[in-house]
């Protein structure tokens, strides 16, 4: 993957970068998504898709993945600025709880702080790509198209 620097910023209403995410926006909670807000999207943005990853899972997969996806969300028109509270417009792909939409955190218990990385993608076209796709599935076909991206942090410890 190129480099996609911007100055595309992420935030969310809810928790603040490297701050805790709310219990209700995880698999303790209501485990609805926290609501999303950008700005600086590059001119060149026709589309953009969310992800939810989290690279402290204790997970190793076949192809060199690892982590735990919560969340693929893509099919988002360039012109949208936000994401409201548990978002169900757009097309959702399948997280690794098997499942597609949004999946919360919910960390092994006595694993610790875990990282949730809400990744923001800006891309140049519109893939009007199918319901379903995994996060490597999506990143295949949408690589090539990334124009901008950027990152908001948030942390989780399983009570």
């Amino acid at each position: 993957m190129g480099f996609a620097l911007s100055d595309l910023q992420l935030t969310s209403p809810v928790f603040v970068h490297l701050g805790a995410i709310p219990n209700k926006y995880t698999g303790q909670g209501q485990d609805v998504s926290p609501p999303l807000a950008w700005r600086n999207v590059p001119a060149a943005a026709r589309s953009l898709a969310v992800i939810c990853h989290d690279p402290d899972a204790p997970l190793v997969a076949s192809g060199g993945s690892y982590g735990f996806v919560h969340w693929v969300l893509y099919n988002i028109p360039g012109s949208v600025a936000a994401l409201p509270e548990a978002a169900r417009d757009h097309t959702a792909g399948k997280n690794d709880f098997g499942k597609t939409g949004y999946g919360g955190p919910m960390p092994p218990p006595g694993h610790g702080k875990h990282h949730y990385y809400f990744w923001l993608l800006a891309l140049n076209d519109e893939l009007n790509l199918p319901a379903g796709l995994t996060l490597w599935e999506f990143l295949r076909r949408a690589e090539p198209h990334v124009v901008g991206m950027n990152r908001l942090i948030g942390t989780y410890e399983r009570s």
